[in-house]
């Protein structure tokens, strides 16, 4: 099992990136960030949605490992979890380790072949 909560990686990722693509949802969690939890009625209070549609957003959050929910009496509280977070930037900065490689190289065969070409 991974750390992921059983998917793999690579799935793990591309939920966060789906999650993520969607502005109510990366708002959802920059609030979350800031208020450390909240209830969905709070969330909605702060947007021009209804508390249903944020409640869905957090499922799909949730979903993705970005924010996990705990009642609290008759409240759900949700919470960010920066696991995902964590990952998904790992990932990135590896992509971007890649392509820079990738670009040095192309660089060098470019400057190569315009020093034979003089």
């Amino acid at each position: 099992m991974s750390a992921e909560g059983g998917r793999g990686p690579a799935e793990g990722v591309d939920s966060v990136l789906t999650a993520l693509a969607d502005p109510t949802r990366r708002r959802l969690l920059d609030v979350l960030a800031a208020q450390g939890d909240a209830t969905a009625t709070t969330l909605a209070d702060g947007l021009p949605i209804s508390r249903q549609a944020v409640v869905k957003h957090l499922a799909v959050l949730d979903a993705a490992g970005l924010v996990s929910g705990a009642r609290v009496g008759r409240e759900v509280r949700y919470v960010v979890r920066p696991a995902a977070l964590d990952t998904t930037a790992r990932w990135m900065s590896t992509l971007a380790a890649d392509w820079d490689r990738r670009l040095a190289t192309i660089k060098r065969l470019a400057e190569a072949a315009e020093r034979e070409e003089s």
